[in-house]
């Protein structure tokens, strides 16, 4: 399997992590309460989400790695078992459950900016083609599954960035890379023919805005891939 860049895609984890980092450090102790609209969480459960998904990461480089990778960051994010009812509930009560360990507005933002560093500096020193294993069992190039967490980072960061009534603050890096996983190498193409925005294609792809029954209709002439988000 031949996947995209590693250091190209370690770099936009870095900047958009970075960037959600320094965001969330001036969330007021009122603005951690604030609900999303990824209900039932709030602001504070939200960054614990994202905290929890970019913390696989060490554990998956220390353990052995597979012979060769199977799936691609689309086909991780396959409707199956990992999007179900009883799954997407488990991952809600993680999430709130270590946001409640945080005592503090601060310790919450110092914890998620701990923990993206780390994984940015084991994935810095891993060589181009190196494959891991999903905690779901899927063997995929580094690359690949970074992929996937700069989709986390990136998305979730548009919905905290809703929640606080801030201006996204996404990155250019981040978004080329979920426009590419959503719309493959004709991205910029198929979004002139939609006559969309970058940021309003995201938006509308992942959920975040809503879409028309004609505007479906010309999304699936383009072929675009519509990924399961839990």
């Amino acid at each position: 399997m031949i996947g995209i860049d590693q250091g190209r895609v370690v770099e936009a984890f870095r900047l958009e992590a970075g960037r959600l980092a320094q965001e969330m450090t001036w969330v007021s102790a009122a603005e951690w309460r604030l609900p999303t609209r990824c209900a039932p969480w709030n602001v504070s459960d939200l960054l614990a989400h994202v905290r929890v998904v970019i913390a696989w990461l060490p554990g998956m480089l220390a353990a052995p790695a597979p012979i060769r990778a199977e799936v691609s960051a689309v086909e991780y994010y396959r409707p199956d078992a990992r999007f179900a009812p009883g799954a997407n509930a488990a991952r809600i009560a993680l999430a709130q459950d270590h946001a409640a360990e945080q005592l503090s507005g601060a310790a919450r933002a110092d914890d998620f900016n701990a923990t993206w560093q780390e994984a940015d500096r084991l994935c810095r020193a891993e060589l181009e083609g190196h494959v891991v294993r999903t905690r779901h069992g899927d063997p995929m190039l580094l690359s690949e599954f970074l992929l996937t967490r700069v989709v986390e980072v990136a998305v979730r960061g548009l919905d905290l960035a809703d929640a606080l009534g801030r201006e996204p603050w996404l990155t250019s890096e981040a978004a080329d890379l979920v426009q590419g996983l959503l719309l493959g190498p004709d991205g910029a193409a198929a979004l002139e023919k939609l006559g969309w925005s970058q940021l309003r294609f995201l938006c509308k792809a992942t959920g975040r805005e809503p879409i028309t029954r004609e505007e479906a209709s010309d999304v699936s002439r383009l072929g675009i891939r519509w990924l399961t988000l839990g």
